[in-house]
């Protein structure tokens, strides 16, 4: 987001505007999230990126309502997070069109035919991915083989779990969750190469795996589906990563993506809406209503919002070769 800020201040702002960007730590907390809203709130805050998570965004959404403040999280995926809100909106993708995009990627791919699952069970959302993936495995005729669950007090030892689903027969594991626990994971399955013969499949949580994981070999083959690759060959991705790679030595994930976009999106909806530092009379209405006229070419592709807040976009998946995630192609 501030890569995106700097930029955009660089090339003379936007409609006579400069952006200033300013930050709370919200500390994964839902508490911790409404005091950080409230001190932005006092610091004059115009537009609100909300919560990294859903549970902080999901705490704040209705203030923002109430404040008149145009809300876009990056990357709060969970239904709740932007729900009964209708100036909230998002740049990444819902849960449940997640676990849908999941289920028809894989058959469109042909990926496998017998499925098993991990995901933990007390998550909102591994729980929202599994249900709509589940949902759409059935209308497109995947069979879901084997179902097995943790929860956050019991995610350190999987072999149970491991060992049902090797003796499933299933093609691919669907790992709903994220990537903390799926380093853990698949280092307990590599010890008895459980998964050998298995594609481990994932969402947007998985990104950032190969930093979670301490030998990198054994996340060979991994897939997850995700808006963003970093090694794609569009040409305003690959200036993203340059400029991120200068500014912070290291490659941009998806979230960093998704807070680039936020920023650039928010410059186009001032642009389409006509709002100028002499012109800014009922500035959040009319930012709102742009919202579902913009379209933004993004490093996460090419995006369009409706009413509910949700975002239009090609999902891409990523394969792990090598210690490196790269675009998979059939």
């Amino acid at each position: 987001a501030k890569l995106a800020v700097d930029e955009i201040n660089a090339a003379g702002g936007v409609n006579g505007f400069k952006l200033v960007l300013s930050f709370q730590d919200s500390q994964g907390s839902a508490e911790s999230a409404v005091s950080a809203y409230g001190k932005l709130m006092d610091l004059g805050m115009k537009v609100s990126l909300g919560g990294t998570l859903s549970g902080e965004n999901a705490s704040i959404v209705a203030a923002a309502k109430a404040d008149d403040v145009l809300l876009l999280s990056p990357s709060a995926s969970s239904v709740s997070a932007i729900a009964g809100n209708d100036k909230a909106f998002r740049v990444c993708f819902s849960d449940p069109s997640q676990g849908t995009a999941s289920a028809k990627y894989i058959k469109d791919f042909d990926l496998a035919k017998k499925i098993a699952v991990l995901y933990d069970s007390s998550n909102d959302y591994c729980q929202g991915l599994y249900d709509t993936f589940k949902a759409e495995c059935k209308a497109v005729g995947l069979d879901i083989v084997t179902v097995q669950t943790y929860t956050n007090t019991t995610n350190t030892d999987f072999s149970a779990q491991i060992s049902a689903i090797k003796a499933s027969g299933a093609e691919l594991v669907f790992l709903p969750i994220y990537a903390a626990d799926a380093a853990k994971i698949l280092t307990q399955a590599a010890q008895t190469k459980a998964f050998e013969g298995m594609i481990p499949f994932g969402c947007d949580g998985l990104d950032g795996i190969l930093d979670k994981i301490s030998n990198k070999a054994d996340a060979e083959g991994v897939m997850l589906l995700t808006p963003f690759a970093a090694d794609a060959v569009d040409a305003n991705v690959k200036a993203f990563v340059e400029a991120y790679k200068k500014a912070y030595d290291k490659t941009p994930d998806q979230f960093a993506a998704d807070g680039y976009d936020a920023v650039y999106t928010i410059a186009e909806a001032l642009k389409s809406a006509g709002i100028t530092s002499d012109n800014k009379d009922d500035f959040t209405s009319r930012l709102v209503a742009a919202m579902t006229k913009t379209t933004v070419n993004g490093v996460t592709g090419k995006m369009t919002w409706t009413a509910d807040g949700e975002t239009a976009k090609d999902a891409k998946a990523m394969v792990i070769k090598n210690g490196t995630a790269v675009l998979y192609t059939k």
